[in-house]
């Protein structure tokens, strides 16, 4: 057995380094805690030197972002506010207060007023761009020139009319039938492609004079005559390419609205008459509030043909 106390003595030495002043640790925080007092030193500046008003302003904002953003409109807030999108400024008057959101109902009137007629004088000059179009057209046509005096066209408050009239020795139809001669069966082709290269929606009205069937309103009347022939130049337009939904309104007035009211026996009382509606006469269709005309609320039209 060896002798144990000629084992050799092993002597562990554990080194240990003070950190001292030139440890790194404390550096980073001390650097976290100076950036944390100037953040906080600033804040307080800034709070200090910020108004009443603006200070409401940075709490409305920061209870409620979203709804004061939403209700500032583009950018929100005052330029003179330090946080865009900052709530009402209490130091400043109620007139530079006021917002988009924030008008009264008056003023909105006015802007809605406004736009509407903004709108209402683009639609003008396209429907006088349309009628420069048609006339065009009709003069470029040596078949639609034969009939000039038979297309009536103008712009009423309801928009683009276009009326095509009985002649003395020409008319449109077959007597007390709804049934259309062939050159109005063509004239009503020639229009249609025109009329669909618009977005505006129509309106087909028939109309017939005041002579009365031999049974009175009781039985087939001109009402039913004037209804039939609207819907007999509808199905032509139609023919003739008409989109589908173009067509709003197709009615029959008989001779409640004549455009000769001084002889209501004159042929051109007998008419077909398409509207190309403005928005708001269409507005009108959709709510039947009745403001839309029917059609021949013109100046009376004399002619020496009698039927």
């Amino acid at each position: 057995m060896a002798d144990e106390t000629q084992r050799p003595i092993v002597i562990k030495r554990i080194k240990k380094n003070a950190a001292g002043h030139h440890g790194g640790a404390w550096k980073i925080a001390y650097a976290d805690f100076v950036t944390a007092m100037m953040a906080f030193f600033l804040l307080m500046w800034l709070l200090g030197s910020t108004t009443k008003g603006e200070l409401q302003g940075i709490a409305d904002y920061f209870q409620t972002p979203l709804k004061v953003s939403l209700s500032g409109g583009s950018g929100s807030g005052d330029s003179t506010s330090p946080i865009m999108a900052g709530g009402r400024d209490l130091t400043r008057s109620d007139a530079l207060q006021m917002r988009r959101g924030e008008l009264p109902e008056q003023k909105r009137r006015i802007n809605a007023n406004a736009a509407q007629a903004a709108v209402a004088r683009q639609e003008q000059i396209k429907l006088k761009a349309l009628k420069a179009k048609l006339d065009e057209i009709i003069d470029a046509s040596p078949f639609l020139q034969q009939y000039r005096n038979q297309l009536l066209i103008d712009i009423t408050n309801d928009g683009l009319r276009i009326q095509i009239v009985d002649e003395k020795n020409r008319p449109m139809f077959d007597l007390g039938s709804a049934h259309l001669k062939p050159y109005a069966h063509n004239i009503l082709l020639s229009l249609s492609k025109t009329l669909n290269e618009v977005e505006n929606r129509i309106s087909l009205t028939g109309h017939t004079d005041a002579k009365p069937y031999g049974a009175g309103e009781r039985g087939y009347s001109n009402w039913e005559l004037s209804a039939d022939r609207a819907n007999a130049s509808r199905r032509v337009l139609v023919m003739g390419g008409i989109a589908d939904g173009k067509i709003k309104r197709v009615v029959g007035m008989a001779s409640a609205v004549l455009l000769d009211d001084k002889d209501p026996y004159n042929p051109i009382n007998r008419r077909i008459s398409i509207i190309v509606l403005t928005k708001e006469a269409e507005e009108s269709v959709n709510k039947g509030s009745g403001r839309l005309a029917a059609g021949g609320d013109v100046a009376s039209t004399e002619t020496d043909a009698a039927r």
